[in-house]
């Protein structure tokens, strides 16, 4: 059991000193805020509240990466 549990020490310990890579962070923030904007948009534009396209898709994933961004970075 004590094998198991140093390597888990071991772990623990490299990942709460990790702050991992930024570009990663931003590259995973643009793709799903890019997912979940084209899932809004498409849910609008069902309920004929919205137009489906690439203008309003990129708009609403450029509002969701900024207001995600603010909000994690401050």
């Amino acid at each position: 059991m004590s094998d198991g549990d140093s390597e888990q020490e071991g772990f623990e310990a490299g990942v709460s000193s990790s702050r991992g890579d930024p570009r990663v962070l931003i590259a995973m923030n643009a793709v799903l805020s890019t997912l979940f904007a084209w899932s809004i948009v498409w849910g609008l534009s069902y309920l004929d509240f919205l137009e489906f396209g690439f203008i309003n898709v990129a708009t609403a994933a450029i509002l969701l990466f900024s207001m995600t961004y603010l909000v994690t970075m401050s």
